[in-house]
This record gives structure tokens, sequence and C-alpha cells, in this order.
């Protein structure tokens, strides 16, 4: 019998954001935060690695985060443009 209450505050949102995701996922925020929780206990820990980026990450983020990266329409084109760019070098 589910009796345990675990209340915490977030971002209003980030509630609403990460509940539509769950939602076409199919399960409820509660549900969510069950599976956490069990993979928590599973794994003794955290259930994916936490690091602090290093400099190289956080240029990267940033430069996503700026719009300065080239995009591509599919990974054909991707691994096409990477063999160019590995060709002229």
């Amino acid at each position: 019998m589910k009796s345990a209450l675990i209340q915490t505050r977030v971002e209003p949102d980030l509630k609403t954001e990460v509940e539509k995701i769950l939602q076409e996922i199919g399960i409820s925020t509660s549900e969510a935060i069950t599976i956490f929780l069990n993979r928590v206990r599973m794994e003794r820990g955290i259930p994916f690695e936490l690091k602090i980026p290093n400099a190289i990450t956080l240029e990267a983020m940033n430069d996503i985060d700026e719009d300065r990266v080239e995009k591509f329409k599919s990974a054909r084109k991707m691994f096409d443009s990477m063999m160019d760019d590995a060709e002229s070098s």
C-alpha cells in the first residue's frame, strides 16, 4: 500500500513541460518519480552519470544555445560533411 508522501518545489515551466512529455509516454508524474526511486534503489545511486562539464563540453553547449552549429537533414548528410572535412584536412 502506497502511503508515503514526497513533496518538492520545482519551476512551474519545468513541471508543465515534463507533465506533457510524461503524458505522451503514458505515465503520471508520480509513476515517473516511483520509477526513478526504484532505479536509485537498484543501482544504489543516481541512475545516470553526474559530471561537471569540462571547457570543451561547455563551449559545445554554448554553441548549441547560440545556434552556432551546423544542422543536417539526415545522418547521411552529416557523415558526408564529416568525410569532406576529413578529406580536406
